[in-house]
C-alpha cells in the first residue's frame, strides 16, 4: 500500500456508503464522533433495519459495476461486499428484528450511548437532554421488531430476557443510572426522568409481552450458527475442527499456568498460587479510582515505551483516557476517538455494584488489550491513516475476529517482548488466555449442541455444566463471571472470535516470516497488517499476503 493515492469511485462509493449509514443510525454517528446527529435516535422498528439492509443491497448493486484501480481498492472491493452481503443474509434471517441479549442488543445501546456524549456546556447538556426524549418512541419501535420476530417463531432465550429485565431494575432504581444522571444534571431531570420511566416500563413490557413466549433453551443450534460465526470472523470456520483445537488450545495453556504456579509458590496448585497473588499486597487496588489511576499509568507507559521500536504510533494516538464507566455490568471495552481526534480513544471499566478490590497481577494484561498495542493502537491508527483508507475502512470497518484476535495477539507479543515476565502478571496473561479458550470451547460447543468435555461429565452441555467449566478455567470474581457466561449464551459467534482470530494474525506472522526469511521485520509487519483496517480474516490474510 501507499500513501498519498488518489481519490477513486471505490472510494466515493465505500464514503457515500458511510455517510448513508451515519444518517440512518444516529447512534453510529456519535460512536465515530461524527458531529449533527446527537440529539437523534435509531429507527429500531422492521422498516428501520429494512432500510439498512436495502443501504447495503444498494451498495452492493454498486460496487458489482465498480472497476479497482490499485491494492487499496481491492481489498475495499473484498471487505465491502464480505461486510455488506452478510448484513443482508443476516436481516433475511431475522437476526436484527429479534435482537435481545445481555450486552449488545437496543437496550444496552440505547442506553451505552450517553456515555461517550460531552456534558462540559449548557449545549451539549442540552443535547443529552434532546436525546432523552427519543427514548420512548425508540423502545416501542424496537419493541414492535420483538414482536414481528416472535410472530416467526424466534424469541431470545428466557435467560437473555430475565437478565435484561433486571438491567433496566438497576438502571432505574434509587441508585441506579438514571437517577444518578439525573442529579449530575438538574437542567435536563425533566427528560432523564421521563426516559427512565420508559426504561422501567421496557423492563414490565419484557416480563409480560416477551418472557412467555421465551424459549427456555440457551443454545441457538447448529444450523443458526455458522451465519452467527461468519459475521464474528469475516471467514467459514471447521466448526467441528475448531471445537477440538480449542480443547487443546485449553490444555497446553493449562499446562502453563501449572508451571507459572509452581514458581509462584512451589508445591501449589494453579487456584492456590492465584489465591496468592490476590492475598500479595503488591498486586493490590482499593476503590475505583485507584483502579482508574493505574490503568491510565499503565496504558500511557505501554505507548511510551513501544511507540518507534515495536510500533509506529501517530502523534494523536499518543493520547489514551481511561475511564471508569457510569454503569455497572461488568464489562470491560474500548471506544475509538472521533474523526479529528477531539474525542480521544477510551478504555472503559464497568464495575459491578459492590466490587472495590482489584488485582493488577490479573487485570495488566487487559490494559494491553483495551490500550496499546490492542484495541487503542489498531482502532485509533487506522482512523488516522485518513490519506490511505476511505471512511468506511476507516470508521465503519469492523470484524471481531480481526479486531479482538489483534487484541488478544497484542497480549501475546507483550508476552513475548518481556513485558509478563513477572510470574504474578504471566499467570494474568494466562489466565486471560484460558478464559478465551474456554469459550471456544463454550460457545462453539453449547450452541452447536457438541458433546461436553469429559472434565465436566461429558453429554448435553447444560448451564451448570458450562458455569463448572469456566470456573474451572479462569479466576475472576464471580459478578464479572456470570455476566460472561449470560454473555456467550446470548451472542453466539462472538466470544470464539478472539482466540479464533488471534489464531490467524499467529499463522499470518508466521507465514510472512517464513516468507521473507531474514529480511522479516516485526515492525514492518505490523505497520503493513494495521494499514488494512479492521476487514473480515479471509481479506485480511488475502491482503497481506498478496
Amino acid at each position: 500500500m501507499t500513501s498519498n493515492r488518489e481519490y477513486t469511485a471505490i472510494d466515493r462509493i465505500a464514503d457515500d456508503h458511510h455517510d448513508a449509514t451515519v444518517a440512518l443510525s444516529p447512534l453510529t454517528a456519535t460512536y465515530l464522533g461524527v458531529p449533527g446527529h446527537d440529539h437523534e435516535m435509531d429507527d429500531f422498528s422492521p422498516p428501520g433495519h429494512r432500510a439498512k439492509a436495502d443501504l447495503a443491497r444498494q451498495t452492493l448493486t454498486k460496487l458489482d459495476a465498480a472497476q479497482p484501480v490499485d491494492d487499496v481498492d481491492r481489498v475495499t472491493l473484498s471487505a465491502m461486499r464480505e461486510r455488506l452481503e452478510l448484513e443482508v443474509e443476516a436481516f433475511e434471517a431475522g437476526i436484527p428484528l429479534a435482537s435481545l441479549n445481555v450486552i449488545a442488543s437496543p437496550l444496552q445501546e440505547m442506553r451505552d450511548i450517553f456515555d461517550l456524549m460531552p456534558t462540559d456546556t449548557d449545549e451539549q447538556i442540552e443535547t443529552i437532554g434532546r436525546r432523552m426524549q427519543t427514548l420512548p418512541r425508540a423502545l416501542d419501535q424496537w419493541f414492535e421488531s420483538l414482536a414481528e420476530a416472535a410472530s416467526r417463531g424466534d424469541v431470545a432465550a428466557k435467560r437473555q430476557v430475565e437478565a435484561c429485565i433486571k438491567q433496566t431494575e438497576d438502571h432505574t432504581a434509587d441508585d441506579g443510572y438514571f437517577t444518578t444522571f439525573a442529579q449530575q444534571h438538574p437542567q435536563i431531570a425533566d427528560q432523564i426522568r421521563s426516559a427512565a420511566t420508559a426504561y422501567a416500563d421496557a423492563g414490565r413490557r419484557l416480563r409480560e409481552e416477551i418472557l412467555p413466549k421465551a424459549p427456555e433453551a440457551d443454545g441457538c443450534g447448529r444450523d443458526k450458527y455458522p451465519l452467527y460465526s461468519r459475521q464474528f470472523l469475516g471467514a467459514a470456520v471447521d466448526l467441528e475442527e475448531t471445537y477440538a483445537w480449542g480443547q487443546e488450545e485449553l490444555a497446553r495453556i493449562t499446562a502453563e499456568m501449572a508451571a507459572v504456579a509452581e514458581r509462584i509458590q512451589p508445591g501449589a496448585t494453579v487456584k492456590e498460587a492465584t489465591a496468592a497473588l490476590d492475598a500479595d499486597p503488591k498486586y493490590q487496588l482499593h476503590g475505583t479510582d485507584a483502579l482508574q489511576k493505574w490503568m491510565q499509568e499503565k496504558a500511557d507507559e505501554a505507548i511510551t515505551e513501544l511507540a518507534g521500536v515495536h510500533f509506529d504510533v501517530a502523534e494523536p494516538v499518543h493520547t489514551i483516557e481511561c475511564m471508569i464507566a457510569p454503569t455497572q455490568s461488568g464489562g470491560i471495552y474500548y471506544t475509538g476517538p472521533s474523526d479529528d481526534f477531539s474525542r480521544p480513544g477510551r478504555m472503559w471499566w464497568s464495575v459491578p455494584k459492590g466490587v472495590t478490590e482489584f488485582g493488577t497481577w490479573r487485570e495488566l494484561t487487559t490494559v494491553y488489550h483495551e490500550g496499546v498495542p490492542g484495541h487503542h493502537l489498531q482502532v485509533a491508527q487506522t482512523m488516522f491513516r485518513s490519506e490511505l483508507l476511505n471512511k468506511w475502512r476507516r470508521m465503519d470497518a469492523w470484524t471481531s475476529g480481526h479486531g479482538e484476535g489483534w487484541a488478544l495477539y497484542a497480549e501475546r507479543l507483550m508476552d513475548e517482548l518481556g513485558y509478563m515476565d513477572d510470574p504474578g502478571n504471566r499467570m494474568g496473561m494466562l489466565d486471560g488466555q484460558s478464559l478465551r479458550a474456554a469459550r471456544v470451547v463454550l460457545d462453539i460447543g453449547f450452541h452447536c449442541g457438541f458433546e461436553a468435555p469429559e472434565e465436566v461429565g461429558g453429554g448435553e452441555w447444560t448451564y451448570d455444566k458450562a458455569w463448572t467449566f469456566l470456573n474451572a478455567h479462569c479466576d475472576m470474581n464471580e459478578g464479572f463471571l456470570r455476566f460472561e457466561l449470560d454473555r456467550y449464551l446470548g451472542w453466539p459467534g462472538q466470544a470464539p472470535s478472539y482466540k479464533i482470530g488471534e489464531r490467524l494474525w499467529m499463522e499470518l506472522r508466521a507465514e510472512v516470516a517464513r516468507r521473507e526469511g531474514d529480511d522479516f521485520d516485526l515492525k514492518t509487519f505490523h505497520r503493513r497488517a494495521l494499514d488494512i483496517g479492521s476487514v473480515g480474516l479471509d481479506t485480511l490474510r488475502e491482503a497481506v499476503l498478496a
